[in-house]
């Protein structure tokens, strides 16, 4: 006796959402340390931590262009040991990002600090202009 079995046109396509959305679509990734990147406004000023350990001040590079502030840190390390066979061992560690900065922001005043695996930068607002209160008349008038 054959079993017939139903045809599901989706199941492929289900299958590739559960690989990748599932609860182990970051099962690859796992050891890969990528850095944690915190974007805030306070006062007048918005802040872009990143979080950069083992990234000396050398290593990163800071711009802001056509409105958008760049974030970029590359780190090289190259080793030598004459008792093992490889001659050279190279490794190589990088972060890259790029944030879109508000209208008002200040990008002549971007300030920026490196201390202890965290990268701190600073963009200026300019105020927001404090609204205008507007008082309440009446038209209604005391008759005599």
């Amino acid at each position: 006796m054959n079993k017939l079995v139903r045809y599901d046109p989706f199941a492929e396509l289900s299958a590739l959402q559960r690989q990748f959305f599932g609860d182990d679509w970051l099962t690859p990734l796992k050891g890969i340390n990528i850095p944690t990147t915190d974007v805030y406004t306070r006062d007048n000023e918005m802040v872009v931590e990143a979080h950069l350990p083992n990234f000396n001040q050398d290593d990163v590079d800071i711009q802001v262009n056509d409105g958008l502030l760049t974030i970029q840190a590359e780190r090289h390390e190259k080793e030598e040991d004459k008792t093992k066979k490889y001659v050279v061992r190279e490794s190589s560690s990088s972060f890259y990002r790029q944030i879109q900065l508000p209208e008002r922001a200040n990008g002549d005043k971007v300030t920026a600090h490196l201390d202890e695996g965290v990268l701190k930068v600073t963009v200026p607002l300019t105020p927001l202009p404090e609204p205008k209160k507007i008082a309440i008349e009446s038209k209604a008038k005391v008759k005599k």
